[in-house]
């Protein structure tokens, strides 16, 4: 029987659904983990860097982010074909809802609206933040990826691994401005300083690229299987996850240059930043994320669900 996918206008309640949840506050000490082969999400005890429990999810869960409002953790199940919205402080499932294809998603700066990429699908929907309703659906050859919105979130870029390019779209007129060769299987996409940086998984680089028009400017290596790149908080270097080298490598934020690689072995994919200052690090073929110490090298595990993939750590920043 064919599966028929609803709006994300079921989504319209989400706020009052927050609002009524009795979490005002946050709850410092929780990670978050979609475990992309594991068909689950892992939640994690940060201070004794335990996992608490499982959440099942559908099918394989893959990438996840925080709404505008930080008041819903929304999880993409691409295989599972919806949405798992998530009490950020808590883990608690609040509701389901059916969307076509979200392997990767994200809120425009502004808060304006939200890109989900159906790599399976070969597809790009652009949904208004406000109503939630699908306002343009683009379809994109081969495997739309990352993605990342230009500061006055006028454009969304994003990758296309399965045929080597970088896409822009802009938002203003809902169509492509540009469509370039960016790189062997891009993976992750950066806005950078006035630039796009973005991690090509099938070399071992980065491409820093001019975002007017797509063209290359220069490449800097990192490694084989660079594949997702993360700003620290501080905003003074840039981290890069080699999955095939098995390293995570530091970049100074002002210059791209090369400061530290630590080995991080099983598939480093995702980052996200503790108020520690260590890294966590889903490792994609240990069932594991590192905990990594950024001042040694030195790096710890905790095991969760197989190929874990994102990662979001509770508290934020407001």
């Amino acid at each position: 029987m064919m599966r028929r996918f609803m709006p994300l206008s079921l989504l319209i309640g989400l706020a009052a659904l927050a609002a009524t949840g009795g979490n005002a506050g946050w709850a410092a000490g929780l990670a978050v983990v979609a475990n992309s082969g594991g068909a689950s999400i892992s939640l994690i005890d940060m201070q004794r860097q335990v996992e608490l429990r499982r959440i099942p999810a559908l099918r394989e869960p893959h990438h996840l982010t925080l709404t505008p409002d930080h008041r819903t953790l929304v999880v993409g199940d691409t295989a599972g074909n919806e949405l798992l919205l998530l009490d950020p402080a808590t883990g608690a499932v609040r509701k389901q809802v059916p969307v076509s294809d979200p392997y990767n998603l994200g809120f425009s700066p502004d808060g304006k609206w939200l890109t989900v990429n159906g790599l399976a699908r070969n597809q790009v929907d652009i949904y208004d933040a406000a109503t939630m309703s699908l306002v343009k659906r683009l379809p994109l050859a081969s495997m739309p990826s990352h993605l990342a919105y230009g500061p006055d979130s006028s454009m969304v870029y994003v990758t296309l691994q399965g045929s080597n390019r970088l896409v822009a779209i802009d938002l203003r007129r809902m169509g492509i401005a540009w469509n370039v060769e960016v790189g062997k299987a891009p993976a992750g996409v950066m806005w950078h300083r006035g630039k796009l940086l973005v991690a090509d998984m099938g070399a071992d680089y980065v491409a820093a690229v001019e975002p007017g028009d797509g063209h290359t400017e220069r490449r800097i290596r990192t490694g084989r299987g660079a594949h997702q790149l993360f700003l620290s908080p501080d905003g003074k270097l840039i981290y890069v996850n080699n999955r095939v080298d098995g390293t995570t490598v530091a970049l100074e934020a002002s210059t791209l240059a090369l400061v530290r690689s630590y080995a991080i072995p099983g598939g480093p994919d995702c980052i996200d930043f503790a108020p520690d200052g260590k890294l966590w690090i889903t490792r994609r073929w240990a069932e594991k994320v590192a905990i990594l110490d950024p001042a040694t090298g030195a790096y710890q595990t905790v095991a969760v669900g197989r190929s874990p993939h994102g990662i979001w750590l509770n508290p934020h920043a407001p």
